[in-house]
């Protein structure tokens, strides 16, 4: 068994070094990806591509990507949304994608052991993670954004309060090898775990077409236990294409790789590895000619859509296959019970 097992992870690991090659043909020279070959980069998915790469093996091509942050970072912690060709695009500083720094640099960490650069980089996410604790609301969600003109849009969305709940706990990770105390740091993730789990009114409604508004509370470990099984359980049926995969939205017939490798993810991250596996089976050959992942397709008439490869698709399909076979040691990332019963323990409930 154990012989079939090691087999069966080179076999996976051979599969994602087409994918990984995608990322960093992708990767320009100063550290930022792109989503696509002459396409925007924003650095929410620049960061899900890094953590592919590394997963890959393409350990420096993952360090350039953060120091790309480093070096475009805004003078109050956080990014623009989007870049093209080196330029904001969409001047726009969302919180979620302000925090997700810390996932990245923790996830690399895991993976590397090199304290060093996550020293070098402590300032950056310091200063990315004090923009985002600014932005929360009484109540614990985190509003979504401030504007061009730095005025603060107070909507809050359950996608991305959930991920940067994720954020936080990686912040509050990185924070505990440095040995950096930031109780003000847990005092926020606790007030937004209890606002994720008990205040959806708090949240904008009209996203929970998307499918991210039903998993991600369960992927990001502020829903665990019975109430994720409930959750996932509920709107399975809502979300999910038998066969196929995972709409983007509930309404809209386009299943994508990146919604369903997410929900594996949480699967994973809930300890249900066996329909994870199922599910990841559906897409496994959805893949071009040069084993990179599809971003999408329609159903049931099976077009792809877009034809671009797409950066973080692949990235996000890389971190679903070492959820499932270990491959790297962030594997567990996700994993409820490594927040629970590591070293990285957070009592927050």
């Amino acid at each position: 068994m154990k012989q079939d097992v090691r087999r069966k992870k080179h076999e996976v690991k051979v599969e994602i070094d087409a994918t990984a090659a995608l990322i960093a043909s992708l990767q320009k020279e100063n550290g930022e990806i792109p989503w696509s070959l002459g396409g925007k980069t924003d650095p929410w998915d620049h960061i899900e591509s890094a953590m592919g790469l590394c997963i890959g093996g393409y350990i420096s091509e993952a360090r350039r990507a953060y120091e790309w942050l480093a070096e475009t970072q805004l003078e109050d912690g956080s990014w623009f949304a989007s870049y093209l060709d080196g330029k904001p695009l969409d001047r726009t500083r969302e919180t979620n994608i302000s925090s997700y720094i810390a996932v990245g640099l923790f996830h690399y960490y895991l993976i590397t052991g090199d304290v060093e650069f996550l020293y070098r980089m402590w300032p950056i996410l310091n200063a990315a993670i004090d923009f985002v604790v600014g932005m929360q609301a009484p109540t614990g969600e985190i509003y979504w954004a401030k504007n061009q003109d730095l005025e603060v849009d107070r909507m809050a969305l359950l996608t991305g309060s959930s991920s940067i709940y994720m954020s936080l706990k990686c912040a509050l990770g990185v924070a505990r090898v440095l040995k950096k105390e930031k109780p003000g740091w847990k005092t926020a993730l606790f007030k937004l775990g209890r606002a994720i789990r008990n205040g959806y009114h708090l949240f904008n409604i009209a996203k929970s077409r998307y499918s991210m508004d039903w998993f991600y509370p369960v992927l990001s470990g502020a829903v665990t236990g019975a109430e994720a099984r409930r959750r996932i359980d509920q709107s399975w049926k809502k979300f999910v294409v038998e066969g196929m995969g995972v709409l983007c939205v509930s309404d809209r017939p386009w299943v994508t790789i990146a919604e369903t490798s997410e929900l594996v993810l949480a699967l994973c991250a809930m300890g249900d590895r066996k329909i994870a596996q199922i599910v990841f089976n559906w897409i496994i050959d959805r893949k071009f000619d040069d084993g990179s992942f599809w971003c999408g397709f329609t159903y049931p008439d099976m077009v792809i859509w877009p034809e671009d490869k797409i950066s973080w698709t692949n990235g996000v399909a890389i971190m679903a296959v070492d959820a499932l076979y270990q491959l790297s040691p962030a594997s567990a990332i996700f994993s409820h019970r490594f927040w629970e019963s590591s070293e990285y323990t957070l009592s927050v409930r």
